[in-house]
């Protein structure tokens, strides 16, 4: 399952990596059902999925947190969430999609991205995780640090988002992420430059997998 060499640390599934994450929301969970949080951010009601050939980024750290939105039909929602965070990130064949129902049937959104020899580029990216499969590669990795002390990456996000700065977290020089397949909530970004980006609408459910 695990292997180290020279401050290098491999898990064949990223998912693995997510347990203590996932232990790290439902605890903020219940913080945030007794009111210790206050929800400062809303979501839309609709989760997206990506996918990515390859994402290599640098300053990585992750924490659980919370993002409150409501559902599609106007009820409170809130999702844990794992929030990967990367000063820097290159990702080769992004690929985006969300499907809105409707009631003429489902239509589907999907963005295209990062092909060819020039992949998206990223600064000060977070994204807001709640299922993600990969083969991943972390340098110099320190699991089990608080939230706030995970200075490799660029930091918490503050007012957007309700997390523990005292929780679970881990971080990392850098990271390889390969064969990317994941459902988030939420992704920001410092800047976010989209090569050759391609955008299309289409009836019916077709997601990027």
């Amino acid at each position: 399952m695990e292997s180290q060499v020279r401050g290098g640390t491999r898990w064949k599934r990223f998912a693995v990596v997510m347990v203590p994450s996932v232990a790290a929301t439902a605890a903020i969970g219940v913080a945030l059902a007794q009111g210790a949080l206050a929800a400062s951010f809303s979501v839309s009601g609709q989760s997206f999925k990506v996918t990515a050939e390859k994402l290599v980024g640098s300053g990585f750290s992750q924490y659980g947190a919370i993002d409150s939105g409501k559902s599609l039909e106007g009820k409170d929602e809130h999702h844990p969430v794992a929030v990967s965070a990367f000063k820097k990130a290159t990702i080769n064949n992004l690929c985006q999609s969300v499907v809105t129902p409707t009631p003429f049937g489902n239509v589907s959104l999907l963005l295209r991205a990062g092909g060819g020899s020039k992949p998206v580029e990223a600064s000060n990216l977070y994204i807001d995780v709640a299922d993600l499969s990969a083969d991943a590669t972390f340098n110099n990795i320190d699991i089990g640090v608080a939230a706030k002390d995970a200075s490799k990456g660029p930091g918490m996000k503050g007012g957007s988002e309700q997390a523990n700065p005292f929780g679970f977290a881990q971080q990392a020089d850098s990271a390889t992420l390969t064969d990317v397949k994941q459902t988030a909530w939420a992704t920001t970004a410092g800047t976010f430059k989209l090569s050759g980006l391609k955008m299309s609408l289409a009836t019916g459910t077709k997601e990027c997998y």
